[in-house]
């Protein structure tokens, strides 16, 4: 059966906010820093600091070579924080490296991103990334400017590397998929009210539609962006009615796609329910598993090209043409 189009709802695609889980939050920081005009908060959940893989060989090999230095630097010095002597993931100079960029106009401005509500969060138990890399995380929005109010760091539950919910998934302090946890404490919510302030209290039953859509269309170009055929969209019932609602993207794990693990991440996270009574679309982009890729990993090694921190990513350019098409007036093309 073909998978629909992504519905136009006339959404306000400037008060995006985005989250993610390990490769997703490194992701979900690189979509802010490329798209900070429109992003007004972002949710690192056991991810490190913007452009922390990048190799100082970056760009300088010809084809993977880079990409391939790059996973090394990611995996010793941005997951297990075995390279810090070396000043891998040193927030001060990762802080020049984006403020560097912007100023080439590969991102957007800094001064949008000093606005943000960042929320960043690190279990205890969590065993397959440091949690020095998530500190090292804040430290490097605070290099950038943001203010401390701004800026909120969770590190004090016994959770795994996981999603972390109140009412769903393995025992807390699992680290193995589907990667969402149960350690009564709501993510979700606590993200979401971080980022957009005081919310309405969750639904017990969903008044609204998970929306399977084509991701086909917003690839362009030689279809590097390695994503999946099919992603998810939740549109809760009032946004289907009415334009103006936020957006939400949420940006899954290694080995916590679709593909691997069902709807797990999408229906146990607890964002629809969030949703469902606050106006916010939620946004579930898929990366497909692939010989480069096994584990359906977001980029943020360079596997699918050098341009991959920037506004020309394959993959970030593809989850903003989504955002774009939530954004067209309702009932539009």
């Amino acid at each position: 059966m073909p998978s629909r189009v992504l519905p136009a709802l006339g959404v306000n695609g400037d008060q995006t906010s985005v989250s993610g889980i390990s490769s997703g939050a490194y992701m979900a920081g690189q979509f802010q820093m490329a798209h900070a005009k429109r992003v007004v908060g972002a949710a690192i959940i056991a991810g490190g600091p913007y452009g922390c893989s990048e190799s100082i060989f970056a760009n300088t090999m010809p084809g993977t070579g880079t990409a391939l230095l790059n996973l090394s630097k990611a995996v010793n010095g941005c997951m297990l924080d075995l390279l810090g002597i070396w000043g891998v993931s040193d927030p001060e100079d990762l802080a020049k490296k984006a403020e560097d960029r912007a100023r080439k106009g590969e991102i957007d401005p800094i001064a949008d991103v000093v606005r943000d509500r960042i929320y960043l969060f690190t279990g205890t138990a969590d065993r397959t990334v440091s949690p020095t890399i998530v500190k090292h995380a804040a430290q490097f929005y605070e290099k950038l400017g943001v203010p401390d109010a701004n800026i909120a760091l969770v590190s004090d539950l016994p959770a795994g590397h996981a999603f972390v919910t109140d009412d769903e998934g393995s025992s807390c302090g699992v680290s193995a998929g589907p990667y969402v946890v149960n350690c009564g404490y709501d993510q979700a919510g606590a993200l979401l009210k971080h980022i957009y302030g005081d919310l309405q209290p969750r639904a017990g039953a969903l008044s609204g539609q998970f929306v399977d859509f084509d991701q086909r269309p917003f690839v362009t170009g030689n279809d590097s962006a390695e994503l999946a055929e099919t992603g998810v969209v939740y549109v809760p019932k009032s946004c289907s009615e009415q334009a103006g609602c936020r957006v939400h993207i949420a940006f899954h794990g290694c080995a916590q796609n679709r593909e691997t693990v069902g709807d797990t991440f999408i229906k146990e996270s607890g964002f629809a329910r969030w949703a469902d009574t606050n106006r916010i679309v939620v946004l579930f982009p898929q990366v497909a598993g692939s010989p480069i890729n096994p584990q359906g990993c977001w980029d943020w090694w360079g596997y699918t090209g050098p341009q991959y921190l920037t506004r020309d990513a394959p993959q970030i350019a593809a989850v903003n043409r989504m955002v774009d098409a939530l954004q067209a007036p309702k009932g539009g093309a």
